[in-house]
């Protein structure tokens, strides 16, 4: 490819990528690939200036601020590092600055795998803290900082104003715990602490964000009014009497004892509380760094030795397949104890049957495996050359490993799910939303009375809720009754909720709580539901095709059937409260807006639909009507511009009368 085409390539690649990692906290390129890539746009950039596009990504600090957050312009720049990828490069970095000074010592620095921060006190107080952005111009994330229990809010002896750069992180024991409580609400999981940490910084909602366990180390100070520093290490040790979380570091002169220590802190990095991806090294006296100056992007003092993935051979074993909480079948490699990245690595996820027949895994083979965002060992190739002979193709079974129920495809990806309504491996999701305020709505029925009826062997289905006694209840309280008692009491309530409730908490996949409500209403009754055809459930409103077949395969599956009938026995109600006998809505969708005065939303929500009607929570041209309560905004406007009849409260009760 000639020098042109590929500097398009590539600047069209990066910009991408940078988007991606930047902008969307999405990336989907390993932080090394990108710095190679970006290295040898560099390099093809220098030897032909002519062919740079002026919006190139090696002219970008970083990313753009978001939209979201309130900019702030940084009173000193938080300027990025120069790469090197080998010893070779980072001795002839080293070199060239020992040729121009006479003694020179370095401050050499774990590279923490984070999100960027400046924090600025103004008399010993924490007034603003922003992230990195483009280096010049960054976001105010003041309030999720404080959440950060290491970023002290009061400083004492501090001066007037100072203004410290910090890398915020996730420690690893804060991620697994984040990704577990992911995987129970049927969340997705983060690939990595880093993706957890800068999404966690970026939550509007500071109560979100203080959940995650954020940390920081602190590693520069970039202004600090009436003190006056000679050298790196001294700054730093300031900041440490100051009682701010400093990062570890080692003053060092000669060329040997650097690379030692890079090496070192890559063989311990396992022994740290947070990811790294490389070491820092930093020209250590001030006067020097400013004698050697910078680039228009970089400073010539200070360069980030990058650790490229470690990537080593093993033997798959043997494939076992995981079934999660929300029934995805996920195949897990078991691996030949290999050493990677620190760690003793036994197993490598296989995400799912496509990732299997891509790369043709099969038990036996010698695989290519590393650590993917330093933190899950993934199978990269196989070594075909070493293949065994007799080995077979690989094929995810098709009945659930845990109960035996039939397994089927996903229709939104490329994953295979247990159908079991009764499977033990998705039990404690199943009562979560068997119990929910849109379901059965059981009020006090929370995740830990879940999990301790389920880890003392009292409820075995959504079902067996309806068969505690107040003798299981009280096993949950150590003293009194009146929380046993009030419970069952929900419980027996729970009974009597319209059977729209009770079809949205069997957790049918495709149907949630307003497809529940259509179906309670074209059916009249759970028995009505069940013997419907295909062909009959999709002539429902807004029931489509996948939907319908969810739904008539759910019903006929064995564990579905002993489920629905233990319900019925314990005299849940299988009837529809909600027969529309009176249509005049029919065809219509209405949004509502604004503080209505004689409804709650819910309840304006449920006379629509009795009416045969649709409620939806945004504004389009299909839109019927706009009700409008008080302090109205957005969807008022777009109302207008769209030429929706508006209507206030006092109209809609016309129209209900």
């Amino acid at each position: 490819m000639n020098p042109k085409d590929r500097i398009q390539e590539l600047t069209r690649v990066l910009t991408e990528a940078g988007y991606r990692y930047y902008v969307l906290d999405d990336p989907d390129m390993p932080d090394y690939e990108y710095d190679r890539l970006l290295r040898e746009l560099e390099d093809l950039e220098s030897a032909h200036p002519e062919l740079a596009a002026p919006d190139s990504p090696t002219k970008r600090v970083g990313g753009a601020a978001l939209s979201q957050f309130e900019k702030v312009t940084h009173p000193v720049p938080l300027m990025s590092l120069q790469d090197v990828f080998s010893l070779e490069e980072l001795n002839e970095f080293l070199a060239k600055i020992q040729e121009t000074e006479d003694t020179v010592a370095f401050s050499v620095e774990p590279k923490i795998d984070g999100l960027s921060v400046a924090l600025e006190y103004v008399d010993g107080k924490f007034v603003r803290g922003a992230t990195r952005g483009d280096g010049t111009v960054g976001e105010d994330v003041t309030e999720n900082l404080k959440t950060i229990r290491a970023i002290p809010m009061t400083l004492e002896n501090a001066p007037r104003r100072l203004i410290v750069r910090g890398e915020v992180f996730m420690p690893k024991k804060n991620f697994e715990k984040l990704n577990a409580r992911q995987e129970a609400e049927g969340k997705p999981q983060f690939a990595n602490p880093r993706n957890a940490a800068a999404g966690s910084l970026r939550q509007l909602d500071p109560k979100i964000a203080a959940k995650r366990g954020l940390d920081i180390y602190i590693f520069n100070v970039q202004l600090a009014e009436g003190v006056e520093f000679t050298s790196h290490t001294q700054s730093l040790e300031f900041l440490k009497s100051l009682k701010l979380k400093v990062i570890p570091h080692k003053k060092l002169s000669s060329i040997q004892q650097i690379d030692e220590e890079v090496l070192a802190i890559n063989e311990n990095r396992e022994k740290l509380i947070c990811d790294i991806d490389g070491a820092v090294i930093k020209v250590d006296d001030l006067a020097q760094r400013e004698r050697l100056g910078s680039t228009a992007k970089f400073p010539r003092w200070a360069a980030a030795y990058k650790y490229p993935p470690e990537i080593k051979p093993t033997v798959v074993e043997d494939i076992v397949v995981q079934v999660g909480r929300t029934g995805v079948l996920t195949p897990k490699a078991v691996v030949k104890p290999v050493r990677l990245a620190g760690t003793t690595v036994t197993n490598a996820t296989l995400h799912n049957q496509d990732f299997i027949r891509e790369r043709d895994i099969r038990i036996g083979d010698t695989v290519l495996i590393r650590k993917a965002g330093e933190i899950i060992p993934e199978i990269l190739e196989v070594d075909f050359s070493k293949r065994p002979e007799g080995t077979v193709e690989y094929r995810l079974p098709q009945r659930c490993p845990v109960c035996g129920a039939k397994v089927e495809q996903d229709p939104e990806g490329a994953f295979l799910r247990c159908t079991g309504a009764e499977c033990p491996a998705q039990l404690s999701r199943n009562i979560a939303h068997f119990v929910s305020r849109d379901a059965m709505d059981i009020d006090g029925f929370g995740a830990a009375i879940v999990d301790s009826l389920i880890e003392k062997g009292l409820i075995q289905s959504p079902a067996d809720i309806y068969y505690l006694t107040l003798a299981d209840m009280q096993s949950l309280w150590k003293s009194g009754s009146t929380a046993a008692k009030k419970l069952l009491a929900a419980i027996e309530a729970s009974k009597q909720q319209d059977v729209s409730r009770l079809i949205y908490a069997l957790g049918i996949r495709q149907v949630g709580a307003k497809t529940g409500k259509i179906l309670a209403s074209a059916f009249g009754s759970l028995d009505g539901l069940m013997a419907a055809s295909v062909e009959e459930l999709t002539e429902v409103p807004d029931v489509g095709a996948i939907t319908a077949h969810s739904i008539y395969d759910w019903f006929r599956q064995e564990q579905s059937r002993h489920l629905v009938e233990r319900l019925r026995q314990a005299g849940v109600n299988f009837e529809s409260k909600r027969v529309i006998t009176d249509a005049r809505f029919a065809g219509m969708t209405f949004v509502l807006t604004g503080a209505l005065r004689k409804f709650t939303r819910e309840e304006a929500t449920e006379k629509i639909e009795l009416l045969g009607g649709k409620a939806s929570g945004s504004v389009s041209k299909k839109t019927s009507f706009v009700v409008v309560g008080e302090n109205a905004g957005s969807k008022e406007r777009k109302a207008r511009e769209l030429g929706i009849p508006i209507l206030s409260e006092d109209d809609f009760l016309d129209m209900l009368k």
